[in-house]
């Protein structure tokens, strides 16, 4: 299954994507530069700042091409070399971003990540950083043939499918599934987003279900709990909230929310494994809440 790649123009994007070094596994753009969002005019997404993710296989050397193209969007590490910036880059997320840089009559910011650290996001959720913004629809500028990278793309929106399962009840929307997907990459309640504009998640997925259909539609499809009437644009669910099948729906979740969930029930000092332990919170009444909890916890 191949990443749809969203079929509005563009062209504005792949220009300045002509400014960059084309050593790229996978670039794409993201936001409300790219995405209109509800309560905002059209003229406020033309004036938008536009955002970027460029990956790339080789860190260094890609700082460095960029260094002697772009070196003015650099901040003060330009004086340290691309070594220093590709060391700094590996903290946190895994990401270097240069921000309010000027291009095409646009103010842009991109951020560069490594391929592996990429991939290692999108399929274990380390930090969902990255891995959170491809659950949402993003325009796909450039992709090279990199079958792990692919099989991580498709891994992170099944597991986001799979998380959210698990958080909604048994029978449920279309909508409530893309605002709840949307909402796992926020820390806290998605209706309630501390530091956000409340209605946040909502207004990026209302007027964009038709994208999001289109991320989704093959999983949804290939999903025996659901029955998904794409013509239509209904879905129409019906989760298996038993033990057993909430258990093979834990199994199936990134490694890294497997332990945030597991660190929730499992007292100190109790070496048990993680098999056991999400056996335990299948048969939980809130289990739900668990994976809500473990997926707002801390990174």
């Amino acid at each position: 299954m191949a990443l749809p790649v969203l079929s509005s123009s563009a062209v504005k994007f792949r220009r300045v994507l002509a400014h960059f070094p084309q050593e790229l596994s996978l670039a794409f753009a993201y936001g409300s530069g790219v995405f209109r969002q509800a309560g905002a005019s059209a003229e406020h997404g033309e004036t938008n700042m536009l955002d970027f993710v460029f990956a790339v296989d080789d860190v260094v050397t890609w700082h460095m091409t960029n260094l002697l193209k772009n070196r003015s969007h650099y901040s003060f590490l330009k004086f340290f070399g691309p070594k220093k910036i590709s060391t700094i880059q590996g903290y946190g997320a895994g990401i270097y971003y240069n921000t309010l840089v000027p291009c095409n009559g646009r103010m842009i910011k991109y951020g560069v990540i490594s391929t592996d650290a990429l991939i290692e996001d999108l399929f274990h959720w380390k930090t969902l950083y990255v891995a959170g913004r491809l659950q949402k629809p993003v325009k796909i500028l450039a992709q090279n043939e990199n079958s792990r990278l692919q099989a991580a793309l498709v891994s992170n929106l099944k597991s986001a499918v799979i998380a959210s399962f698990l958080m909604l009840p048994e029978s449920f929307s279309e909508e409530d599934l893309f605002l709840q997907i949307a909402g796992l990459s926020y820390s806290g309640d998605f209706r309630m987003i501390i530091g956000e504009d409340r209605f946040k998640v909502q207004n990026i997925v209302k007027p964009n279900i038709a994208h999001f259909q289109k991320l989704y539609s093959t999983i949804l499809q290939d999903c025996p709990q659901v029955v998904y009437k794409h013509q239509l644009g209904r879905l129409e669910a019906s989760i298996d909230k038993s033990p057993e099948g909430q258990f093979t729906q834990l199994m199936a979740l990134p490694k890294t929310l497997q332990q945030k969930i597991t660190a929730l029930v499992n007292p100190p000092g109790k070496n048990r494994d993680v098999e056991e332990i999400l056996l335990q919170v299948a048969h939980d009444p809130d289990c739900g809440y668990l994976v809500h909890q473990g997926r707002s916890g801390p990174v």
